[in-house]
């Protein structure tokens, strides 16, 4: 596995890799073991699949609140997305700024979006479906979010206001100018 840490080196870039022949490929898309020793050590409990319809496609930005934060290893099984991490850890020397990648299904790129950063992803294509692994369990009492397109995050959606495909839940969604602190940098 390729682990590369990103512009925000707590969010990481992972890219299993793939073994082919004449019939496809084979990928082992999480190891422990192999993840630990590039310094990802987290105890995954649940795995979420999502599909999207359409292209333009917003889901997020989400979060979880402690004790119920959770890490989050998000990949793209069928078509593309852009997957956004934004840094809400209040002193981090990255609060507000984001990561923002393309994960194919073709590619088999994973980004891992750690506690203390809100997730969201737009639908770049069609028929998408989105896989992603969790630390922590859901819990709607500890359920939170930014507003996706909140000025001053400053994200490149790859689609318009109108042309977004929205919850009417992330619709109204709170800026990060409004949240309280949930998370603390520790350095």
């Amino acid at each position: 596995m390729d682990v590369r840490a990103t512009d925000i080196p707590d969010v990481k870039l992972i890219t299993p890799k793939r073994f082919g022949d004449h019939r496809g490929w084979f990928s082992e898309t999480w190891n422990r073991d192999k993840l630990a020793a590039s310094g990802v050590r987290i105890d995954w409990i649940q795995d979420n699949h999502s599909y999207s319809a359409q292209r333009g496609v917003v889901r997020g930005l989400h979060f979880q609140v402690p004790p119920f934060a959770q890490d989050k290893l998000v990949r793209c099984a069928r078509g593309r997305i852009l997957d956004v991490a934004v840094d809400i850890r209040r002193g981090s020397p990255s609060y507000g700024r984001h990561v923002a990648v393309e994960l194919t299904a073709a590619g088999g790129e994973q980004l891992l979006a750690p506690r203390g950063f809100a997730h969201a992803f737009c639908t770049l294509e069609a028929d998408c479906e989105v896989l992603y692994k969790v630390s922590g369990k859901y819990s709607p009492e500890h359920d939170r979010g930014v507003i996706w397109n909140d000025p001053e995050l400053a994200i490149d959606w790859p689609v318009s206001e109108e042309e977004a495909v929205l919850s009417e839940k992330d619709a109204q969604l709170p800026r990060l100018a409004e949240l309280p602190t949930y998370f603390e940098w520790s350095g």
